[in-house]
């Protein structure tokens, strides 16, 4: 799947290009309003492909000001699926994923957490919550959540 979670409306002709040649074929989007982001726009879009077209297609949007996308790429027989999130702050990361799409974080990465924090516990957690993509997450969240039948609750918002 390819989830644009807000793109501006003058870039969404550029995004569909992009994403359709990084597809091999013309695509357009059904594009709604962001209500977490005035002037945004969101979409979704079902993508079928060989093994690595979701790096492909992430690759294709990266870099891009004011875009905030998601990619998956699900797991096949022998091989892992992959997850990219793109927000404007944080670039982008990339995460592998099993079949049921949960992060694997590969043994070097735990072990290279647990060397650097140490005995600090506050630490690891630090390292663990930055290889699965937490920041990421946490800024995509509320845009994951937004559509026309689930309204967005501010509870505190800083302007």
């Amino acid at each position: 799947m390819l989830y644009v979670h807000s793109s501006p409306r003058a870039l969404c002709p550029h995004v569909e290009w992009a994403a359709g040649r990084a597809l091999g074929e013309a695509v357009n989007f059904d594009w709604a309003d962001q209500p977490v982001l005035k002037g945004a726009l969101r979409a979704e879009y079902y993508w079928e492909g060989e093994r690595g077209t979701g790096a492909a297609l992430a690759s294709a949007l990266r870099g891009w000001e004011h875009l905030r996308f998601e990619v998956t790429e699900d797991a096949g027989l022998g091989t892992d699926g992959g997850r990219w999130l793109n927000t404007p702050d944080l670039g982008i990361f990339y995460a592998q994923t099993d079949t049921a799409g949960n992060i694997v974080i590969a043994e070097d990465r735990v072990r290279y957490a647990m060397e650097v924090a140490g005995a600090n516990a506050l630490d690891l957690h630090r390292e663990l919550r930055l290889a699965l993509g937490q920041a990421w997450d946490d800024e995509l969240e509320p845009f994951r959540h937004a559509s026309d039948f689930n309204s967005v609750v501010w509870l505190h918002k800083v302007g």
